[in-house]
Protein backbone atom coordinates (compact mmCIF):
# COMPACT_ATOMS: atom_id res chain seq x y z
CA UNK A 1 0.00 0.00 0.00
CA UNK A 2 3.12 2.70 1.06
CA UNK A 3 6.54 1.48 0.73
CA UNK A 4 8.98 4.59 2.23
CA UNK A 5 12.42 3.94 1.64
CA UNK A 6 15.39 5.84 3.18
CA UNK A 7 13.44 9.18 3.47
CA UNK A 8 14.68 12.25 5.07
CA UNK A 9 13.23 15.58 5.80
CA UNK A 10 15.18 18.48 6.98
CA UNK A 11 14.46 22.05 7.89
CA UNK A 12 17.22 23.98 7.35
CA UNK A 13 19.92 22.02 9.85
CA UNK A 14 17.05 20.24 11.72
CA UNK A 15 16.37 16.52 10.61
CA UNK A 16 12.76 16.09 11.16
CA UNK A 17 13.38 12.42 9.23
CA UNK A 18 15.98 10.80 9.52
CA UNK A 19 16.78 7.96 6.71
CA UNK A 20 13.50 6.55 8.00
CA UNK A 21 12.26 3.10 5.49
CA UNK A 22 8.82 1.66 6.52
CA UNK A 23 6.21 -0.60 4.82
CA UNK A 24 2.76 0.06 5.52
CA UNK A 25 0.78 -3.30 4.22
CA UNK A 26 -3.26 -2.82 2.93
CA UNK A 27 -5.53 -3.29 4.96
CA UNK A 28 -3.86 -2.88 8.45
CA UNK A 29 -4.26 -0.03 11.03
CA UNK A 30 -0.77 0.99 11.70
CA UNK A 31 -0.09 3.18 14.31
CA UNK A 32 2.73 6.32 14.47
CA UNK A 33 4.01 6.35 18.35
CA UNK A 34 6.58 8.74 19.39
CA UNK A 35 7.73 11.57 21.63
CA UNK A 36 6.87 15.21 21.06
CA UNK A 37 9.09 16.49 18.21
CA UNK A 38 9.68 12.77 16.91
CA UNK A 39 8.61 13.33 13.33
CA UNK A 40 5.27 11.21 13.32
CA UNK A 41 3.10 14.50 11.74
CA UNK A 42 6.19 15.20 9.29
CA UNK A 43 5.98 11.68 7.75
CA UNK A 44 2.34 11.97 7.29
CA UNK A 45 2.16 15.43 5.46
CA UNK A 46 5.34 13.55 3.23
CA UNK A 47 2.98 10.61 2.72
CA UNK A 48 -0.13 12.79 1.55
CA UNK A 49 1.90 15.31 -0.14
CA UNK A 50 1.80 18.27 1.85
CA UNK A 51 5.27 18.22 2.24
CA UNK A 52 8.21 17.41 -0.56
CA UNK A 53 10.80 14.50 1.01
CA UNK A 54 14.49 16.12 1.03
CA UNK A 55 15.17 12.80 0.17
CA UNK A 56 14.88 9.11 -0.68
CA UNK A 57 11.84 7.12 -2.15
CA UNK A 58 8.49 6.66 -1.11
CA UNK A 59 4.92 5.43 -3.09
CA UNK A 60 1.81 5.27 -2.30
CA UNK A 61 -1.07 3.16 -3.61
CA UNK A 62 1.55 1.92 -6.59
CA UNK A 63 2.29 5.77 -7.85
CA UNK A 64 5.72 7.49 -6.94
CA UNK A 65 3.53 10.46 -8.46
CA UNK A 66 1.29 11.34 -4.69
CA UNK A 67 -0.55 14.00 -7.14
CA UNK A 68 -2.12 11.73 -8.98
CA UNK A 69 -3.25 9.91 -5.83
CA UNK A 70 -4.32 12.34 -4.08
CA UNK A 71 -8.17 11.64 -4.68
CA UNK A 72 -7.60 7.83 -2.94
CA UNK A 73 -6.48 9.36 0.09
CA UNK A 74 -8.08 11.15 3.35
CA UNK A 75 -6.73 12.68 6.24
CA UNK A 76 -7.68 14.50 9.11
CA UNK A 77 -4.92 16.86 10.74
CA UNK A 78 -4.20 17.27 14.17
CA UNK A 79 -6.29 20.45 14.50
CA UNK A 80 -9.78 20.44 14.15
CA UNK A 81 -9.77 22.43 10.44
CA UNK A 82 -13.34 22.96 9.50
CA UNK A 83 -15.27 25.99 9.55
CA UNK A 84 -17.04 26.71 12.98
CA UNK A 85 -19.25 29.47 11.36
CA UNK A 86 -20.88 26.43 9.00
CA UNK A 87 -22.87 23.91 9.78
CA UNK A 88 -22.29 20.32 9.81
CA UNK A 89 -24.08 19.83 6.83
CA UNK A 90 -22.43 23.02 5.07
CA UNK A 91 -19.12 21.47 5.97
CA UNK A 92 -19.89 18.21 4.60
CA UNK A 93 -21.55 19.47 1.34
CA UNK A 94 -18.79 22.29 1.15
CA UNK A 95 -16.37 19.79 0.72
CA UNK A 96 -17.95 17.06 -1.35
CA UNK A 97 -18.17 20.17 -3.86
CA UNK A 98 -14.39 20.23 -3.35
CA UNK A 99 -13.46 16.64 -4.66
CA UNK A 100 -15.90 17.25 -7.86
CA UNK A 101 -18.86 15.23 -6.12
CA UNK A 102 -21.82 15.88 -7.71
CA UNK A 103 -25.06 17.68 -5.92
CA UNK A 104 -27.19 15.00 -5.57
CA UNK A 105 -24.53 12.13 -4.69
CA UNK A 106 -23.60 14.94 -2.35
CA UNK A 107 -27.06 14.84 -0.12
CA UNK A 108 -26.77 10.76 -0.55
CA UNK A 109 -23.01 10.35 0.86
CA UNK A 110 -23.50 12.85 3.09
CA UNK A 111 -26.24 10.93 4.93
CA UNK A 112 -24.96 7.78 4.54
CA UNK A 113 -21.34 9.51 6.66
CA UNK A 114 -23.37 11.66 8.98
CA UNK A 115 -25.80 8.50 9.55
CA UNK A 116 -22.18 6.04 10.03
CA UNK A 117 -20.48 8.87 12.63
CA UNK A 118 -23.46 9.38 14.49
CA UNK A 119 -23.97 13.00 13.52
CA UNK A 120 -26.94 12.76 10.75
CA UNK A 121 -29.12 14.40 14.14
CA UNK A 122 -26.73 17.25 14.06
CA UNK A 123 -26.60 18.12 11.09
CA UNK A 124 -27.89 21.58 11.22
CA UNK A 125 -25.51 22.40 14.44
CA UNK A 126 -22.53 25.30 13.81
CA UNK A 127 -19.53 23.25 13.74
CA UNK A 128 -18.27 25.61 16.61
CA UNK A 129 -21.00 24.52 18.86
CA UNK A 130 -19.79 20.74 19.07
CA UNK A 131 -17.83 18.90 21.85
CA UNK A 132 -14.52 18.37 20.91
CA UNK A 133 -15.02 14.64 20.25
CA UNK A 134 -18.17 15.34 18.12
CA UNK A 135 -15.71 17.85 15.84
CA UNK A 136 -13.33 15.01 15.54
CA UNK A 137 -16.00 12.85 14.15
CA UNK A 138 -16.89 15.79 11.92
CA UNK A 139 -13.15 15.71 10.88
CA UNK A 140 -13.41 12.20 10.26
CA UNK A 141 -16.92 12.52 8.27
CA UNK A 142 -15.30 15.08 5.74
CA UNK A 143 -11.94 12.94 5.19
CA UNK A 144 -14.70 9.78 3.97
CA UNK A 145 -16.51 12.12 1.64
CA UNK A 146 -14.45 10.55 -1.33
CA UNK A 147 -13.97 6.66 0.24
CA UNK A 148 -10.76 6.75 0.39
CA UNK A 149 -8.22 3.66 0.14
CA UNK A 150 -5.87 5.10 2.68
CA UNK A 151 -6.84 7.58 5.68
CA UNK A 152 -4.39 9.21 7.84
CA UNK A 153 -5.30 10.73 11.06
CA UNK A 154 -2.65 12.92 13.39
CA UNK A 155 -3.87 12.66 16.60
CA UNK A 156 -7.26 12.56 15.99
CA UNK A 157 -8.32 12.31 19.85
CA UNK A 158 -5.98 14.18 21.88
CA UNK A 159 -8.19 16.35 24.03
CA UNK A 160 -11.36 14.35 23.77
CA UNK A 161 -12.77 12.46 26.60
CA UNK A 162 -12.45 8.87 26.71
CA UNK A 163 -15.80 7.80 25.99
CA UNK A 164 -15.49 9.64 22.63
CA UNK A 165 -12.45 8.30 22.00
CA UNK A 166 -13.66 4.79 22.04
CA UNK A 167 -16.63 5.75 19.90
CA UNK A 168 -14.00 7.26 17.34
CA UNK A 169 -12.08 4.08 17.52
CA UNK A 170 -15.07 1.95 16.97
CA UNK A 171 -15.78 3.99 14.13
CA UNK A 172 -11.83 3.67 12.67
CA UNK A 173 -12.64 -0.39 13.13
CA UNK A 174 -15.60 -0.40 10.92
CA UNK A 175 -13.94 1.29 8.61
CA UNK A 176 -11.15 -0.81 8.48
CA UNK A 177 -13.02 -4.88 8.17
CA UNK A 178 -14.61 -2.64 5.43
CA UNK A 179 -11.04 -2.85 3.89
CA UNK A 180 -9.23 0.94 4.55
CA UNK A 181 -5.84 1.38 5.17
CA UNK A 182 -5.43 3.63 8.63
CA UNK A 183 -2.69 5.19 9.44
CA UNK A 184 -2.63 6.92 12.32
CA UNK A 185 -0.63 8.82 14.99
CA UNK A 186 -1.58 8.35 18.30
CA UNK A 187 0.00 9.91 22.00
CA UNK A 188 -2.49 7.38 23.54
CA UNK A 189 -0.95 3.91 24.27
CA UNK A 190 -4.31 2.34 24.64
CA UNK A 191 -4.82 3.17 21.47
CA UNK A 192 -1.84 2.02 19.94
CA UNK A 193 -2.26 -1.49 21.45
CA UNK A 194 -5.11 -1.45 19.18
CA UNK A 195 -3.50 -1.43 15.82
CA UNK A 196 -2.08 -4.05 14.19
CA UNK A 197 1.19 -2.67 14.12
CA UNK A 198 2.58 -0.11 15.94
CA UNK A 199 5.67 2.00 14.49
CA UNK A 200 8.22 3.90 17.08
CA UNK A 201 9.14 6.92 16.05
CA UNK A 202 11.96 9.18 17.79
CA UNK A 203 14.18 12.00 16.64
CA UNK A 204 12.97 11.37 13.02
CA UNK A 205 14.16 7.44 13.08
CA UNK A 206 11.80 4.20 12.92
CA UNK A 207 13.37 2.43 16.34
CA UNK A 208 10.76 -0.46 15.69
CA UNK A 209 7.52 -1.53 13.73
CA UNK A 210 5.55 -4.53 15.12
CA UNK A 211 2.68 -5.95 16.69
CA UNK A 212 1.86 -4.44 19.73
CA UNK A 213 2.40 -8.55 21.35
CA UNK A 214 5.48 -8.65 19.89
CA UNK A 215 6.72 -5.33 21.63
CA UNK A 216 5.77 -6.67 24.72
CA UNK A 217 7.12 -10.40 24.57
CA UNK A 218 10.72 -8.65 23.65
CA UNK A 219 10.78 -6.11 26.44
CA UNK A 220 14.17 -6.83 28.09
CA UNK A 221 13.43 -6.19 31.98
CA UNK A 222 11.16 -7.53 34.45
CA UNK A 223 7.93 -4.62 36.41
CA UNK A 224 6.68 -4.30 39.84
CA UNK A 225 4.04 -1.93 39.99
CA UNK A 226 3.62 -0.49 43.55
CA UNK A 227 1.24 1.39 44.82
CA UNK A 228 0.88 3.32 47.89
CA UNK A 229 -0.60 6.36 49.36
CA UNK A 230 2.83 8.82 49.64
CA UNK A 231 3.68 10.91 46.98
CA UNK A 232 7.12 11.44 45.27
CA UNK A 233 7.92 7.64 46.49
CA UNK A 234 10.95 8.07 44.15
CA UNK A 235 12.89 9.52 47.14
CA UNK A 236 11.77 6.94 49.66
CA UNK A 237 13.34 3.94 47.77
CA UNK A 238 16.10 6.03 45.46
CA UNK A 239 18.67 3.20 47.51
CA UNK A 240 16.94 0.02 46.38
CA UNK A 241 18.10 -2.17 43.70
CA UNK A 242 15.80 -0.79 40.35
CA UNK A 243 16.37 0.23 36.75
CA UNK A 244 14.29 2.68 36.53
CA UNK A 245 10.99 3.98 38.24
CA UNK A 246 8.09 5.70 36.40
CA UNK A 247 4.31 7.20 37.30
CA UNK A 248 1.42 6.36 35.91
CA UNK A 249 -1.97 7.89 37.78
CA UNK A 250 -1.64 6.71 41.46
CA UNK A 251 0.69 3.75 40.43
CA UNK A 252 4.58 3.68 40.07
CA UNK A 253 6.04 0.81 37.59
CA UNK A 254 9.56 -0.06 38.38
CA UNK A 255 11.67 -1.69 36.14
CA UNK A 256 13.91 -4.49 37.50
CA UNK A 257 16.02 -7.39 36.52
CA UNK A 258 15.46 -8.92 39.87
CA UNK A 259 12.33 -9.10 40.80
CA UNK A 260 12.96 -10.66 44.32
CA UNK A 261 16.31 -8.36 45.34
CA UNK A 262 13.77 -5.42 44.14
CA UNK A 263 10.60 -6.52 45.97
CA UNK A 264 12.22 -7.15 49.13
CA UNK A 265 14.26 -3.54 48.89
CA UNK A 266 11.30 -1.85 48.61
CA UNK A 267 9.68 -4.07 51.38
CA UNK A 268 12.46 -3.27 53.84
CA UNK A 269 13.15 0.20 52.86
CA UNK A 270 9.23 1.38 53.18
CA UNK A 271 8.38 -0.92 56.51
CA UNK A 272 11.40 1.01 57.61
CA UNK A 273 9.73 4.33 56.74
CA UNK A 274 6.35 3.34 57.99
CA UNK A 275 5.14 3.94 54.37
CA UNK A 276 1.80 1.46 53.71
CA UNK A 277 2.19 -0.50 50.68
CA UNK A 278 -1.60 -0.90 49.21
CA UNK A 279 0.37 -3.64 46.26
CA UNK A 280 3.70 -4.55 44.98
CA UNK A 281 3.08 -7.13 42.77
CA UNK A 282 4.76 -8.36 39.49
CA UNK A 283 3.36 -7.40 36.46
CA UNK A 284 3.23 -7.74 32.62
CA UNK A 285 4.97 -4.36 30.95
CA UNK A 286 2.63 -2.23 28.77
CA UNK A 287 3.13 -0.81 25.75
CA UNK A 288 3.54 2.55 28.03
CA UNK A 289 6.71 0.70 29.46
CA UNK A 290 7.82 0.07 25.75
CA UNK A 291 7.66 3.50 24.93
CA UNK A 292 9.00 5.02 28.41
CA UNK A 293 12.38 2.39 27.07
CA UNK A 294 12.57 3.63 23.30
CA UNK A 295 12.53 7.23 24.08
CA UNK A 296 14.96 7.13 27.21
CA UNK A 297 17.29 5.11 24.56
CA UNK A 298 16.90 8.35 22.04
CA UNK A 299 17.69 7.53 18.29
CA UNK A 300 20.63 4.64 18.85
Amino acid sequence: MINIIEVTKSFGSVMAIDNLSLHIQKGEILGLVGPDGAGKSTLIRIMIGLLAKSSGHIDVLGSTNIESVKNKMGYVPQKFSLYQDLTVMENITLIGSLYGIEKQKIQQISQEILTFTGLWQFKNRLAGKLSGGMKQKLALAAGLMHKPAVFFLDEPTTGVDPVARREFWQLLYNLNKEGMTIVVATPYMDEAELCHRVAFINLGQLISCQTPAQFIVAYPHQILELSVESKHINHHIKDCYLLDLHSFGNKYHIVTNDIDRTRTDIEQKLTQQKIPILKLQKIKPSLEDVFVLFTAQGGA
